[in-house]
């Protein structure tokens, strides 16, 4: 027995009291705990590595704690995993290791810290001896009438009847012919409770008997219902002969014909559909046979069943799960995304694994979503995932979608009602296991017509999407075999209960060595494919492919670098059909701008020569990372300041807080000035080019700092450095958000060093790629003063 590696028996244990199921050594059940009591003896026997003892109420006791309205014997076991649910309930997976009985008079009551549950002691029931030839005996005779009720009932899995007839310990055979029969609880514990083996075996042999004889009387009453089904075949025969005369005499039979199709689809899904979705459609069936042809509800419902028999119930792919397969299939079409390459394949390896086992495993808030800038690869990353499955996609465009309706469907007393997006997209896909992309999320709106995103709740939540309900087919439909992955831009405008339903994986912006990569490797390749143009006859050069993603593209991700790769193609196209001795066209720096327009987006390169009062800022955008310089003047005046810029209430903040410190830099002496309280006799004015641009967010802090004091102080700030953070009023330097897009744009606009807050150089400097590295140092600072001893020369 495996108990036999736990602390000696008796012993104390949380005692757990289960009404329903009756649960055997043998078993890894999952069970769903209402009772504090319950779940406080499941937290403390996990915190404290301890077993537990679960015990069932007598019959018409459930609910009762009294150890008079319990059965003493029971199952000793552990838990292997605890989910709260939001229902309020708590779901456990508990494995059995042993039979034990509980032997102390009454359940004492333990309080352990904030934990109040029922304990008892429980020894542990051995096997007693027993004459091996009479059980063997008798297990071959509970073998042989096991295998006469599968023929007669078929309802019993051939692999549980070969395990237990290739189990040789009589213990286990009668726990798993009792857990395998329809017994009640109060029988099943009868048996249960029994210790001698023999007499144990012998009442499952006579329970078998009993059954063996019910399910006689059953077939036979089978086979008088037989005499019936000859009838209703003679009316077939009947109603075959009038479509016949109804067609010698020129009237039309295809009605007739459609609703026995409709019937014989109905029960060819029968078996997996919902029961309640079965007694819908058969309801809407009777109802449209008894209809006239011509009247418009007839129309109506004949279009419903038309849509219900397109849904692909039973229809799976059957492709078995492989990691390997979606790790080579993301490696071959996508470059670089080493960490969300990395989570995709962790997400799938626990689900191929499970599927090895044979372990059913929890898949609550295993739904992934991609999230980055534009063009950064997210929807791709899923048509790969598919490819990889060999499951088809589904994308499900949520941009602008304001109307439940086009998620859940129309209700069918509205003209055009017709299914939601989710039902249609299974019946494209024609199964019910495809990849559902559910694209842009962060941009469903609301109205009055309703919240979509209170939709995906439910769409998102695996213990709710095994009943979806979609209001046109008026029936539950199970999502859970669909794999669903959702992509968004900004995670802030997503609301908080249905960002709770998700894990997040990021995708940042390229690097230009990067995108460099990535249109070697993919982008060329694809377009001389998609232009018929043959690999010899389009040259780029590196310089060129270099100038064209620094001065022509301004992006985070390639998907504007594809559209200037497709127009070099184009005209390459263009002057081989106009010009029939060129066979091949050679683009490098110097003829570049002749197959494109003017440059659109110059990198401004940082200054030169150190300038007083002038300071490179780092921004985060949408399409990635940007270098602002944040200028600074005094004008003789009354210490006022003035924000240009198009500067937003945060940033204005910062301004002001940033004043603040470098005055108290000032006053204390840490800042060296030419007159006693300057700040009082000039005015400052703040601006950041680019004017027409709204700025905002508290990471120019610093910056901002240390352009007031070069200014206040008429010291020069280091033209080569760049830097970034939120500074408070006691001068510390707090973290921010983007960092590998701001330090990639501060590497391409020439920057050598770069400023950032010690908490982001400890936590994301494993994130910023190398290229970016080794040109760039990295210096990481705490207070205003280590960025103004850096900054100021």
């Amino acid at each position: 027995m495996q108990l036999k590696n736990y602390d000696p028996f008796p012993t104390t244990l949380p005692i757990i009291i289960e009404d329903s199921t009756f649960l055997y050594p043998f078993m890894i059940t999952p069970l769903f705990l209402t009772k504090r009591e319950d779940v406080d003896a499941v937290s403390f026997a996990m915190e404290n590595n301890l077993l537990v003892f679960i015990a069932t109420t007598r019959d018409e006791h459930e609910g009762s704690r009294d150890i008079s309205d319990i059965n003493r014997v029971g199952v000793i076991g552990s838990i292997m995993r605890k989910v709260p649910i939001p229902d309020g309930r708590v779901k456990i997976l508990f494995q059995g290791l042993g039979k034990g009985e509980i032997i102390s008079n009454e359940l004492d009551v333990s309080i352990e810290g904030n934990y109040n549950f029922n304990s008892a002691v429980v020894d542990i029931i051995e096997n007693r001896e027993y004459d091996e030839v009479k059980i063997n005996a008798i297990i071959s005779i509970l073998n042989e009438k096991l295998q006469q009720l599968s023929k007669i009932q078929n309802q019993i899995p051939q692999d549980l009847l070969k395990t237990i007839s290739d189990t040789v310990e009589p213990y286990r055979v009668a726990d798993l012919i009792s857990s395998l029969l329809k017994l009640s609880k109060s029988e099943s514990y009868r048996v249960f409770q029994e210790q001698d083996i023999e007499k144990r075996l012998m009442s499952l042999l006579d329970i078998i008997i009993t059954d063996i004889e019910s399910a006689r009387v059953e077939k036979e009453i089978r086979s008088k219902v037989h005499n019936k089904i000859e009838k209703t075949n003679k009316e077939y025969f009947l109603k075959e002969q009038i479509k016949e005369i109804n067609r010698e005499l020129g009237q039309d039979g295809q009605r007739e014909e459609e609703i026995e199709e409709f019937k014989r689809r109905l029960e060819l899904i029968k078996s997996d559909i919902s029961e309640d979705g079965y007694r819908e459609v058969k309801k809407q069936l009777d109802r449209f046979t008894r209809m006239h042809p011509d009247s418009g509800d007839a129309q109506q419902l004949h279009t419903y069943l038309e849509w219900v028999f397109e849904i692909p119930f039973g229809k799976f792919t059957g492709k078995d799960l492989s990691v390997n397969d979606v790790e080579s299939e993301l490696n071959r079409d996508h470059y670089s995304l080493k960490r969300p390459k990395e989570r995709v394949i962790e997400f799938f390896s626990v689900r191929e694994l499970a599927n090895l086992r044979g372990v059913s495993i929890d898949k609550s808030g295993a739904i992934l979503c991609f999230y980055g800038p534009p063009g950064v690869g997210k929807t791709s990353l899923a048509n790969s995932i598919a490819n990889a499955l060999k499951r088809p996609l589904i994308r499900v465009a949520l941009g602008g979608l304001e109307d439940v309706n086009e998620l859940r469907g129309h209700r069918r007393t509205y003209v055009g009602a017709m299914p939601g997006r989710v039902v249609q997209g299974l019946i494209d896909a024609k199964s019910m296991d495809p990849i559902i992309v559910l694209d842009e999320i962060d941009k469903v709106g609301r109205s009055y017509r309703g919240d979509p995103t209170a939709v995906l709740l439910e769409i998102l939540d695996p213990e709710q999407n095994r009943e979806y309900r979609d209001y046109y087919l008026n029936f539950n439909i199970d999502l859970s075999r669909a794999i669903f992955i959702a992509t968004a831009n900004d995670l802030a405008t997503i609301p908080a209960p249905l960002r709770d339903r998700m894990e997040f994986i990021e995708l940042s912006s390229y690097t230009p060595e990067e995108k460099m990569e990535i249109a070697k490797g993919y982008l060329i390749p694809q377009e001389l494919k998609r232009h018929a143009l043959k690999r010899g006859e389009f040259r780029i050069s590196d310089g060129a492919l270099k100038l064209l993603i620094d001065e022509y593209t301004r992006e985070a991700g390639v998907r504007d670098l594809r559209r200037k790769v497709a127009s070099l193609m184009r005209k390459v196209a263009t002057t081989l059909l106009r010009d029939s001795s060129v066979d091949r066209v050679n683009i490098n720096v110097r003829n570049l701008s002749k197959f494109m327009d003017k440059k659109i987006f110059e990198l401004s390169k940082v200054d030169k020569s150190p300038l007083v009062g002038v300071v490179n800022g780092l921004a985060w955008t949408a399409v990635g990372g940007d270098v602002l310089k944040i200028e600074v003047i005094k004008i003789k005046g009354k210490g006022t300041i003035k924000l240009t810029g198009s500067m937003g209430d945060v940033m204005k903040e910062s301004a002001h807080i940033a004043l603040s410190v470098v005055k108290l830099l000032i006053d204390r002496g840490e800042l060296s000035v030419e007159e006693d309280e300057i700040y009082n006799k000039y005015n400052l004015h703040i601006h950041i080019p680019e004017g027409a641009t709204p700025k905002d967010g508290p990471s120019a802090g610093i910056t901002m700092a240390t352009a007031i004091a070069s200014t206040l102080s008429e010291k020069s700030v280091d033209s080569r450095v760049a830097m970034t953070g939120e500074l408070t009023l006691t001068g510390n330097v707090l973290p921010i958000g983007g960092l590998k897009e701001k330090l990639i744009a501060a590497y391409k606009a020439g920057v050598k060093r770069a400023l950032i807050p010690t908490k982001n150089y400890k936590r994301d400097l494993d994130d910023i790629p190398e290229e970016v590295k080794s040109h760039l140092k990295i210096d990481p600072v705490d207070r205003i003063e280590d960025v103004l001893s850096k900054a100021l020369l």
